[in-house]
């Protein structure tokens, strides 16, 4: 990375000499650009951010086309850098060239002579994903377990008395030891609920009514009609891989979500779920000299829109809660005021770019993001208009903790690919990575939508198999829609005894070759499985703020 540009000696301005005060940090730093002052760049004026101070969370705002996904490059190749493993959603697929060193062009190098950034080529570590292994990546499933009802209602559309019967769906779910895996696991638990012997079940906790029970069959079959069942399943994605390091650099983990950009509520709901799951798992570590982990939440607005009170209230807590964790968290969207006032004021580092101010909601707009930044000796609503692209408005926190000035700042140039990656080569960096055997092949093993098929099959004295299962009735307003046993199951084909044989000779199997158990034991499938071994033992669930779920 570029070398820091020494401190400028007698340059005029007292404003301008209080800015370049504010952004002379003593401790490792990454560098954002230089200082704009009446139009032009002062390249002796270095503008910062402290790396102690990322996991304090932050904004990366502006319209579109003002160089906000540049901005992300930059900061994460500088992050990976200093062995700061970052994650970043692609949405438009076109970051995947931060995996190759960038090319020198006229462009760059007149914006690096501007800036006094010595600019030199190169790329980081990074590793490829895809919601479901739809796109190119690998990919990242979650039980609906893990997911949570919390989560889930959010994705579904459904209101707060809806939410409320689909988390009693789950606690029913966690008690009896039926674990769900996928979609079908869930509807087949919320169709034996409306049963005359779920009904009798559910006396002591509650009841759930046949006309809720309709109303979330019916979105739950337009969730999957959109293809969402891909999304959820086994192998399950451990969160754990974002941490990941490789020679010393941060690994920069790139969630492909080009081909889910017409899905947004569920990706930003997926995104949510990545960050309430490292929430759950990672220990309390105070404040690090750096973070753990840097989260750029992309389309941020997408996930505050139209959620409850309930929700906007987990964010808030795991958002405040998780810099204790040592992962910062930087939202990305168009305007501050896309982001509840209550999370906003966590985000000590901002990086503001140009806004429009065409109509009377975008000038309304403009003053609202004015007023979120300190006192300046700037007019702001005027440079925030005036701005160009590659350029922003940015105050972060200092490394005693306090808004650094505001300033004016025109952005270095990103040293690696600006751009796509090439389609061939990211397929081969997918293929070739050694998570891909861990994660990209799907299994369905026997979970809920077995084990009530089963128990169907023998209460009517049939054998346990594929067949009709418990339904919710006329009333629920569903149709007939599929129970318990109302699809094929793959893994829970066949009868008891055939799935006990197999059992016993995968285990004969293991005995015979070691090196095949310690393959099993390194898998994907396996991890995902020890992690609910709880659920099948019945032993007791812990939920997370989003009703995630995780074993103890």
């Amino acid at each position: 990375m570029s070398d820091s540009v020494p401190e400028p000696a007698g340059t005029a301005g007292s404003a301008v000499k209080d800015i370049v005060a504010g952004y002379s940090f003593t401790g490792p730093a990454l560098d954002l650009g230089a200082l704009l002052w009446d139009g032009r760049a002062v390249p002796e004026a270095q503008i910062r951010v402290p790396l102690g101070m990322l996991n304090r969370h932050g904004l990366v705002a502006g319209a579109t086309g003002t160089g906000k996904t540049k901005t992300l490059q930059l900061i994460a190749e500088q992050l990976s850098a200093q062995g700061v493993p970052v994650f970043l959603a692609d949405v438009k697929g076109d970051v995947s060239g931060i995996s190759e060193p960038g090319e020198a062009g006229e462009r760059v190098t007149a914006r690096a002579g501007e800036v006094g950034q010595r600019w030199e080529a190169g790329g980081c570590p990074a590793e490829f994903y895809a919601l479901g292994g739809i796109g190119h990546g690998v990919p990242v499933r979650a039980t609906v377990t893990s997911f949570g009802p919390v989560l889930l209602s959010k994705v579904l559309q459904l209101n707060r008395t809806q939410e409320q019967s689909l988390g009693l769906v789950f606690h029913y779910a966690d008690g009896k030891g039926l674990e769900l895996v996928d979609l079908k696991d869930l509807r087949a638990v919320v169709a034996f609920l409306v049963s005359d012997e779920g009904r009798a079940e559910l006396k002591g906790i509650g009841g759930l009514s046949a006309a809720t029970a309709g109303v979330i069959l019916r979105s739950l079959t337009a969730f999957e009609q959109q293809g969402a069942s891909a999304f959820f399943g086994e192998p399950e994605f451990d969160t754990g891989e974002l941490l990941r390091t490789a020679d010393g650099l941060g690994v920069v983990s790139l969630l492909e979500l080009s081909a889910v950009q017409d899905r947004p509520q569920l990706f930003s709901t997926f995104l949510m779920w990545l960050l309430a799951d490292l929430y759950h798992d990672l220990p309390e570590v105070g404040d690090l000299d750096r973070p753990k982990l840097v989260f750029f939440f992309d389309e941020a607005h997408l996930l505050f829109s139209d959620a409850s009170k309930a929700f906007l209230e987990a964010i808030t807590q795991t958002v405040r809660l998780i810099r204790s964790k040592g992962v910062g968290v930087f939202f990305v969207t168009q305007t501050p005021k896309d982001v509840p006032a209550e999370v906003l004021g966590q985000l000590g580092n901002r990086v503001q770019h140009a806004l429009r101010a065409f109509t009377p909601d975008d000038q309304k707009a403009l003053r609202a993001t004015v007023r979120t930044f300190p006192d300046s000796p700037y007019d702001l609503e005027e440079v925030l208009t005036a701005l160009g692209t590659g350029e922003a408005v940015v105050t972060v926190l200092s490394e005693n903790g306090a808004p650094t000035p505001v300033a004016a700042t025109r952005l270095r140039a990103p040293e690696s690919l600006m751009g796509p990656l090439d389609p061939a080569a990211l397929d081969a960096a997918v293929t070739g990575s050694a998570l891909y055997g861990r994660y990209a092949e799907a299994v369905d093993r026997e979970s809920a939508f077995e084990r009530l098929a089963a128990r169907g099959a023998e209460g009517s004295g049939r054998e346990p198999g594929p067949g009709p299962g418990p339904g919710p009735g006329p009333e629920s307003g569903s149709g007939s829609g599929p129970g318990p046993g109302g699809e094929s199951s793959g893994s829970g084909s066949g009868s008891a005894s055939d799935r006990e044989s197999a059992r016993g000779k995968g285990a004969a199997a293991g005995r015979a070759d070691p090196s095949l158990v310690e393959q099993v034991v390194g898998s994907g499938v396996f991890k995902s499985l020890a992690r609910s071994v709880g659920t099948q033992l019945g032993r007791e669930i812990s939920r997370s703020l989003f009703g995630t779920a995780r074993r103890r």
